[in-house]
């Protein structure tokens, strides 16, 4: 795997790696690869498309549902990953690596800044992960179905 620059992370599960001259690399996390289970296919933009930030972009199959993609920062798309066609797979075997989505040349370049760090991601996946067990605990146990104790 090549070495990897620092990633920034959307609440909606998408990377962002600012390359050296000034672009984007835009991909899904590992944890959102992991919670859709093996991908199908990906719908993805053209180049010279413009994505705008938390709006959709692109759309994933997988086996455990479909995902809308949130577009992590504004800016124009120079390259696609057409290999996600072919493969895939690519996104769940190397999300940061070969299975990345887009290179943006950003319209917003404080949009980066504004994303998680991993540190920061990390905290969120915690938090997230409690959330759901909350609510997963709220839907097997309604209130008034508990003993009283």
């Amino acid at each position: 795997m090549k070495e990897v620059r620092e990633l920034r992370f959307s609440q909606d599960h998408l990377w962002a790696r600012l390359e050296e001259d000034g672009r984007v690399v835009i991909g899904i996390s590992d944890y959102l690869q992991e919670k859709l289970g093996e991908i199908y296919s990906l719908q993805l933009p053209e180049e010279g498309d413009e994505v705008v930030k938390d709006e959709t972009f692109g759309i994933l199959e997988a086996q455990n549902g479909r995902e809308e993609l949130l577009a992590p920062v504004s800016g124009e798309i120079i390259e696609v990953n057409y290999e996600l066609n072919d493969v895939p797979e690519l996104a769940n075997e190397e999300p940061y690596d070969d299975g990345w989505l887009l290179r943006l040349e950003m319209t917003a370049p404080s949009d980066f800044n504004e994303l998680l760090t991993e540190d920061e991601y990390e905290e969120y996946l915690k938090e997230e992960e409690e959330y759901d067990f909350d609510e997963d605990y709220e839907e097997d146990y309604p209130p008034e179905d508990r003993e009283e104790e």
